[in-house]
């Protein structure tokens, strides 16, 4: 992020209220809060550009957590330092564990209730057409020529159709990226 965009950081209540939002109104995991993301991330804070976003969604994936977590950890501590990273990630945690913690109960009792499960079945939904969207504007942005092109079909088949962990594929598409990288220079 150049300095002529971001003069100072951003106040530890902003980055904590942001990502109480985030976490409010994300549903169905680290995927579906990419546009969200995005909008308070990219446009309205411009804490990163949409390639940081993106790039810091691939370490999110690539290490243990759950990536949501991870990504506001990362774009906390770009921001604010050590503190700044535990907060962004205690802010967006937050409201899922008041919610769980105040619907849980009532939800496993009445879970077999009709129109509970009609509910849930429309959040799935939902969520699937986030994940879509987010997917979508991923590989506009990821695939950017033939060999990336290639590189992403390869991960698709290797991860997608014959089930081999995303681990050695993530590790392979680096390695891919790096030589191709080289062999540019």
């Amino acid at each position: 992020m150049t300095e002529e965009v971001r003069k100072k950081p951003s106040s530890l209540w902003t980055l904590f209220t942001t990502f109480f939002r985030i976490g409010l109104f994300t549903f169905g995991g680290g995927m579906t809060m990419l546009p969200l993301l995005e909008r308070e991330v990219v446009d309205n804070h411009h804490w990163a550009t949409e390639e940081e976003l993106i790039d810091y969604y691939s370490i999110g994936q690539m290490t243990p957590g759950i990536i949501a977590i991870n990504v506001s950890t990362i774009i906390g501590y770009n921001e604010r330092g050590v503190l700044g990273a535990v907060l962004c990630a205690i802010a967006f945690l937050t409201p899922a564990f008041a919610i769980i913690g105040a619907l849980a109960t009532v939800i496993l009792a009445n879970a077999e209730v009709p129109i509970v499960k009609h509910a849930f079945a429309g959040v799935r939904i939902a969520v699937c057409a986030l994940m879509g969207r987010t997917i979508h504007k991923m590989i506009q942005r990821g695939v950017v020529d033939k060999l990336t092109l290639l590189i992403f079909i390869l991960a698709f088949v290797m991860i997608g159709l014959l089930s081999i962990s995303p681990i050695p594929v993530t590790i392979l598409a680096a390695a891919c990226g790096v030589l191709a990288g080289r062999m540019k220079l």
